[in-house]
C-alpha cells in the first residue's frame, strides 16, 4: 500500500522527471527533489527499520521530519490517518522502525485495508493479496479526493 501512494504521489506531482535511484547502500529505490527524499525500501517489511535508519542517518533527518505510508487492517478500506508518536499497533514494519530509530517521534500515514472478512485468514497473507477492482477504485478515489492534499501538504512543510 506504501509504494502505491508513493508511486501515485510523485507521478501526479512531478509527472515529468521521477527517476527512482537503486541505492543499495540505503537498501531502497530513493528519488530525491530538492530537500525532499522519497524512498521505497527494498527489504522485507519487518526488516524496514534498517532502511528507514540508514536514509536518516546518511542525510541527517530528524526523527520528525519522516514520514511512514503503510497498510493497516484495523482502518476500513479508504479510511486513512495521518498522526505522529503512535504506536506500532502490532505493524512489525512499523515495529522495526521504532526499533532502528530508537524512538516513535516520525509521523505515520495508514491507509485503511480492512480486515479479512474470514476470521481464520492469517493477516499476513492477507495484506500482501492483490486489491480487487473495487477495492483499488476505492483507494484511487481516496487519493484523488482528500489524500494527495493532506501529502502534499506534508512534503510542502
Amino acid at each position: 500500500m506504501g509504494f502505491m501512494i508513493l508511486n501515485a504521489f510523485t507521478a501526479k506531482k512531478f509527472a515529468d522527471g521521477v527517476v527512482w535511484l537503486d541505492e543499495t547502500k540505503f537498501n531502497s529505490h530513493v528519488f530525491r527533489l530538492d530537500d525532499a527524499i522519497f524512498a521505497k525500501p527494498q527489504t522485507f517489511m519487518n526488516r524496514v527499520g534498517d532502511a528507514v535508519s540508514k536514509l536518516a542517518t546518511f542525510y541527517k533527518i530528524k526523527h520528525e521530519d519522516i514520514l511512514v505510508v503503510h497498510d493497516d487492517v484495523d482502518l476500513k478500506l479508504g479510511d486513512f490517518k495521518f498522526k505522529k508518536g503512535s504506536a506500532s499497533a502490532g505493524h512489525h514494519g512499523v515495529e522495526d522502525i521504532v526499533s532502528k530509530l530508537g524512538d516513535n517521534n516520525f509521523w505515520r500515514l495508514r491507509i485503511g485495508v480492512g480486515r479479512p472478512e474470514d476470521a481464520r485468514f492469517d493477516v499476513e497473507d492477507y495484506v500482501l493479496e492483490q486489491l480487487s477492482e473495487g477495492e483499488l477504485s476505492a483507494i484511487k478515489e481516496l487519493f484523488d479526493s482528500k489524500l494527495f492534499e493532506t501529502l502534499n501538504n506534508v512534503v510542502n512543510t
